[in-house]
Formats: structure tokens, sequence, C-alpha cells
């Protein structure tokens, strides 16, 4: 019996095949979204996944100015964030930060909550790249597309 078939087998940095997708966000749910993209960042649909490397894909979402929020969500869910200074606290709901200049910011946000709070998921975090409209300019990493559901 071969007793080297029952080790398992850790990736490191130099091991680890990262590859490039896109989802495009339209329509979908934003909560949906970020979870799959977030299993997609950390490497977890990898058969090799090791929790201390960043073993993930780099991941591009499109149109995130098209993600879908149900119920009232999208006017009673409030973000809070605090400028540093006195009486800095602001607050802002999903309609106003799609309606604003920056609206990939709430799939950001979204995706960095599932994340881990740690050095790694810092990390993780700079393989995600989102853009608003279809167009990015990662073409030359030649991209593949992926559903949702193919997660």
């Amino acid at each position: 019996m071969d007793t080297l078939s029952y080790k398992t087998v850790s990736l490191n940095k130099a091991t680890v095949d990262k590859q490039w997708v896109v989802i495009d966000a339209t329509d979908l749910a934003l909560g949906r979204l970020a979870s799959r993209v977030a299993l997609v960042l950390r490497g977890k649909n990898k058969a090799g996944f090791t929790p201390n490397v960043d073993c993930g894909d780099n991941v591009i979402v499109i149109n995130a100015e098209k993600v879908a929020l149900s119920g009232k969500k999208m006017t009673d869910r409030v973000y809070t964030r605090y400028t540093g200074y006195p009486g800095g606290q602001r607050f802002s709901t999903p309609k106003e930060i799609l309606a604003s200049s920056h609206p990939e910011r709430l799939v950001e946000r979204a995706v960095r909550g599932m994340l881990p709070k740690t050095r790694l998921g810092e990390k993780i975090l700079h393989n995600l790249h989102v853009y608003a409209g279809p167009e990015h300019p990662h073409q030359a990493q030649n991209p593949k597309t992926i559903k949702l559901n193919e997660i």
C-alpha cells in the first residue's frame, strides 16, 4: 500500500494556481453575490484549499451598479462610517451609494464583510476588482466568465 497517498497536501505561495474570473452582477442579489465572490476569493471552491494561504482566484465583478436588493433593503438598510473627526459619523443607504459616483463600493463592502478580518483577509481583498459598468481593463489576463450557480 502506498502511504504517500494518505498525506495531506498543503499549498504554498509557489504552488497555488491563480485564475482570473469575471462575474456579471446584473440583477443578482447582493448577499448571494458577495458570499460566492468571497468563496472564490478565498479559494474554498478548489480541492487544495489551505486556510493560511492566499489560494483563491482573482475576481472581476462587472455591472455592480445593477445589483439587486430584495424588499425595502434599498432604503431601510443603513451603512455607518466615521471620518475620524468629532461629529464625523456619516450614514448612507444602498440607494444613495448606488446613486453616487462610486456604486461599486456597495459590492466591495459586502464582500469585505464576508472575508476574514486578518492580514490575510486584507491581502485577499486586493484580488477583488469591481467595476460599475460592463467594461474592465483586465482583458490581457484572459479571464473566464462564470455564472453564480456554477461556483
